[in-house]
């Protein structure tokens, strides 16, 4: 049977705008007034679900979506970079940073590596293509950049490839070990 599973990423937040590390701080107003603006425009799925983030939570709830939080789809975590912008560790650890965008298995900052995140994204892929029918969940651009990943058999270093905007639906359809990929649309009109 064929599973379609939704990944909608959420509105933007401060921690978007300033290129920093989640510390999982809600959505603002401006993002609150983007996914409501985007409410309505999303097919009706059998299953919803929502990373547990703040932000992603938050835009479920400005889509209308009941969502239920899930900790497979958590984004990564950061360790001692959460909250810290990308400049800022960039300057204090330039090595660091250099590892953790060449190296799959850097777990330098004292969190999960890439290949965690991506190992289990697509665990939770294969559990969500168990059950046929429409599946979809609001989830940090990290956790659809994972899923593509594991979707299409890319290699690890291909995650860094893959921009996922704020408010775009990433569409896998199949099944567990094929699916196809329909690549992002935004989901409030720009």
């Amino acid at each position: 049977m064929t599973t379609r599973v939704m990944l909608v990423s959420p509105a933007a937040g401060e921690a978007h705008r300033a290129v920093r590390f989640d510390d999982d701080a809600p959505l603002g107003e401006a993002g609150r007034r983007r996914a409501r603006s985007a409410a309505g425009r999303l097919p009706s799925p059998e299953r919803i679900f929502a990373s547990p983030s703040v932000r992603c939570r938050n835009t479920a709830e400005e889509l209308g979506l009941s969502a239920r939080p899930v900790p497979e789809l958590a984004g990564c975590a950061m360790g001692g970079w959460r909250g810290r912008t990308l400049a800022e560790v960039a300057d204090a650890e330039p090595a660091a940073v250099s590892a953790w965008l060449g190296d799959p298995d850097f777990a330098g900052h004292g969190g999960e590596t890439l290949r965690q995140l991506c190992d289990r994204v697509a665990q939770w892929l294969d559990l969500a293509a168990g059950d046929s029918g429409r599946v979809l969940a609001v989830v940090d651009p990290d956790v659809v950049r994972a899923a593509a990943v594991a979707a299409l058999r890319l290699p690890l270093e291909a995650f860094w490839r893959l921009d996922v905007p704020p408010l775009t639906v990433v569409e896998l359809s199949g099944r567990s070990g094929r699916w196809n990929l329909g690549l992002g649309r935004p989901l409030d009109g720009g």
